[in-house]
């Protein structure tokens, strides 16, 4: 073997590594569904007070075209492991908790939804803390 070859590294991703990959493409799946539900209810299948666009207060209407929009793009991104995925979907989760938690009078008490994004927050930074120490101690 000559000197270049033996010193070639194999960069192979870590179980962590792989376990978060599949991680974020589950997330990606719960992605896709809410935007589907959001896209039921824009275009009047969803049985209920807000079942048509055009009937929902303007609150409902601006939240709810946003998340359809927003959603599958997080779900996209998270599928293919890009950087902004993440993003996306912490921006549709920040939305949602905010519309749930802080605003229930207008759109209704959902905490399982808010609960559900704190716990996938939560399992994101532990994913992302063990993966960083793992490098760092391969490093030293």
């Amino acid at each position: 073997m000559s000197e270049v070859t033996s010193r070639r590294v194999v960069l192979q991703p870590s179980t962590t590594e792989v376990i978060f990959a599949w991680f974020q493409r589950a997330i990606a799946g719960y992605c896709l569904l809410f935007g589907i539900l959001y896209w039921i209810r824009l275009i009047g299948i969803y049985p209920g007070q807000l079942w048509r666009f055009d009937l929902m207060p303007v609150h409902w209407q601006v939240a709810a075209a946003t998340l359809a929009v927003f959603f599958p793009f997080a779900a996209a991104g998270l599928w293919m492991l890009a950087s902004w995925g993440p993003v996306i979907w912490f921006i549709c989760a920040v939305t949602e908790t905010v519309m749930y938690a802080g605003f229930p009078d207008l759109f209704g008490h959902r905490m399982l939804i808010v609960i559900s994004h704190a716990c996938v927050a939560l399992l994101y930074i532990v994913f992302r803390v063990t993966i960083w120490l793992q490098k760092r101690q391969l490093r030293q």
